[in-house]
């Protein structure tokens, strides 16, 4: 074992995906020493491709937004919904909404995106270790004081940091160590994706639309996202029982080729199509930590919490929840405040916005009739919206739920007396 480094940083931060490479990026910004450890090389697959409008105003402060305008990454614009039947929506054009450049966002190969990340908190004076696998947080009572870590050539070495941020995605080492995962009592869903080239597309500025595509007898969706070199992600989201438990004698690809006979609207489109890349799954995967922080740690990105993609609000959340919690930990440095108290102090705001954008998930998958509602108040189609595109971070849209629940409780008693 090598011995803890003279020259420590301020801040570790585990996990060199986009939560943490915000994280990172904004805590050096503010001229502290910040190292990534990062298990993986770079480029590495991962999935959640489409970005939603609201990760513009954090790309902007990562000074990331000339390398996105640079980049081959398909121009998003919109999203479109299909129903069971196959009966697709006009296009749901965000700028329509906000007319604001932050209204058209792009569909990225996260291996290519998070790359593109990590190199740009490189530029802004992180120090990055790939191939470096932190073994455990050390705690000194309930404060955490560094890590163990493994290079890649074998050694061990201890980092003492005064903060350390897990962004070490769904395993996070911290959740787990200190038991902190809720998994979500209603959104026990599971997922089964593949890659598909050739497959159709639109053209113009609805090439780069996602499009969510429901199942017959609503039990399931699929996600449509047009790629850069004709690349389509197209995977199926639905209950795990469901999908899982009731065919767990069948593979991967044979649970997805029953779903896609099950969806109308998507069979013409990759009739034509070759499959690229294998079939991948995850299963069950909606959780929570029971806190974001605690004296010398925080958690953001997946190390904190998932939510059900069908609204595409993983990269935004990864890159609030490391927006906000490098706030925090930089005020705290400011003040020589790395306590609880202090990390947690973005939390409140942070779950609040995250349960704005579960309650839109669990309305669509209670079958809430979102255009019936805007019919009924068309004063709110700017707030139903906002939710929508990831603006979620504010008390305006509270406005939304009471009148929701409203609408539902009229339509089950039209039906009662029917």
């Amino acid at each position: 074992m090598i011995p803890a480094s003279q020259t420590q940083p301020d801040v570790i931060v585990i996990g060199g995906g986009p939560s943490g490479t915000t994280a990172a990026t904004l805590i050096a910004q503010k001229g502290y020493k910040v190292e990534i450890y990062e298990r993986d090389h770079f480029p590495r697959f991962h999935i959640g491709e489409s970005l939603i409008p609201q990760t513009y105003h954090t790309l902007n402060r990562l000074k990331m937004l000339p390398k996105m305008k640079g980049s081959h990454f398909i121009k998003k614009y919109s999203v479109q919904f299909v129903t069971e039947h196959g009966k697709i929506s006009e296009p749901f054009y965000f700028h329509e909404n906000k007319d604001h450049e932050s209204s058209q966002t792009w569909q990225v190969r996260r291996s290519e995106f998070d790359l593109l990340m990590l190199n740009n908190a490189r530029e802004q004076g992180v120090t990055v270790h790939e191939g470096a696998r932190v073994l455990e947080v050390l705690f000194e009572g309930k404060r955490a004081v560094g890590i163990r870590v493994k290079l890649e050539d074998g050694t061990e070495k201890e980092v003492r940091a005064q903060v350390v941020v897990d962004a070490s995605g769904q395993s996070s080492m911290i959740i787990s160590r200190l038991g902190l995962r809720e998994w979500d009592p209603i959104l026990k869903k599971a997922a089964i994706w593949t890659y598909w080239k050739g497959a159709y597309r639109d053209v113009g500025k609805d090439e780069g639309a996602t499009i969510v595509l429901q199942t017959k007898g609503k039990k399931g969706w699929f996600w449509y996202i047009p790629l850069h070199d004709d690349i389509l992600s197209v995977g199926v989201v639905a209950g795990y029982d469901y999908l899982f438990k009731d065919r767990d004698t069948k593979d991967y690809e044979t649970i997805y080729n029953e779903e896609v006979a099950n969806c109308p609207g998507l069979q013409p489109r990759i009739a034509n199509a070759t499959r690229i890349e294998a079939f991948r799954a995850q299963k069950e995967y909606s959780y929570r930590a029971s806190q974001a922080g605690g004296d010398g740690w925080v958690l953001v990105g997946d190390a904190f919490g998932f939510l059900d993609p069908l609204y595409s609000s993983g990269v935004l959340l990864a890159l609030c929840s490391g927006q906000m919690a490098a706030d925090a930990v930089c005020e705290g440095l400011a003040k020589n405040d790395t306590s609880e108290h202090q990390l947690r102090s973005w939390e409140k705001g942070y779950v609040q916005g995250m349960e704005r954008m579960r309650r839109l998930v669990c309305e669509f998958y209670e079958g809430f009739s979102f255009g019936r509602f805007i019919k009924k108040h068309p004063d709110l189609k700017g707030l139903v919206t906002d939710v929508l595109i990831g603006d979620v971070f504010k008390e305006e849209v509270d406005v939304l739920w009471p009148l929701m629940d409203e609408l539902k409780a009229e339509r089950k008693a039209a039906l009662a007396a029917n």
